[in-house]
């Protein structure tokens, strides 16, 4: 009797092992057509979205030198470093810099994230404009833009902008055009350049997760975080 495997044990394999051959993969032909054709719905539908911000937005992207004129840059929000904008921040504030000092633009919104008293992205834009030649008196600050869906909402609803120039990276543009679009404001894109670092890769694979988010907003609209009373800072900025 030494070495016999127990009765229950052996009967606990066989089970096991039943198991396992009832999870194999389709052994025909037709089966393992099946699997494939269902794998590539799945892969088209996953970038369904993405594919929809490309096709809809990628015609309305431009470079500062030809982006056409409109009376507000919406400069989004992207982070800071000890209080100051971060360079990819900073790189999209010298591109609306420039916008307005080629008179392609008569105002610049700034869009950021202000929900922590030490944490001010709209300030700190705006003392970078100013550095940069913008006047005070044409920046105006939205410190209720915490995603790009707010910030397009926000733009279009509390501040009245019908139409602008967008700035962001090239990763982000589409997504912004093609929201601020669904929130109501005609616009174009500035997509300005950005080094191929681990940021730039970070934030184009993250683009691929965000758009399935951008899309459910672009179709149920739903109101920002903070909707807040209508305000006449962008109408005082342009006149």
């Amino acid at each position: 009797m030494r070495g016999r495997v127990p009765g229950p044990v052996r009967r606990a394999w066989r089970r096991a092992g039943n198991g396992l051959r009832r999870i194999r993969l389709p052994r025909t032909r037709r089966g393992g057509r099946r699997a494939f054709q269902a794998a590539v719905a799945l892969t088209v539908l996953a970038l369904a979205p993405a594919t929809w911000m490309n096709a809809t937005a990628g015609p309305r992207v431009r470079g500062v030198a030809d982006a056409p004129a409109a009376p507000v840059a919406i400069v989004f929000g992207a982070g800071l470093w000890h209080g100051a904008p971060s360079p990819y921040l900073a790189h999209r504030l010298d591109a609306a810099a420039k916008l307005y000092e080629r008179g392609t633009v008569r105002a610049v919104l700034v869009t950021g994230d202000n929900s922590r008293h030490d944490y001010d992205e709209p300030d700190a834009m705006r003392a970078y404009l100013l550095r940069h030649g913008v006047p005070g008196r044409r920046i105006v600050s939205d410190y209720a833009g915490f995603d790009t869906w707010d910030s397009c909402s926000r733009a279009h609803r509390v501040f009245g902008v019908d139409r602008a120039v967008l700035v962001s990276q090239g990763f982000h543009i589409r997504r912004a055009l093609a929201l601020c679009s669904a929130a109501g404001v005609d616009s174009y894109g500035v997509g300005v350049a950005a080094k191929h670092d681990v940021t730039w890769a970070y934030g184009g694979v993250r683009e691929i997760f965000a758009a399935s988010k951008a899309a459910a907003d672009a179709l149920l609209r739903p109101d920002p975080h903070f909707l807040g009373p209508h305000e006449k800072g962008v109408a005082e900025a342009l006149r």
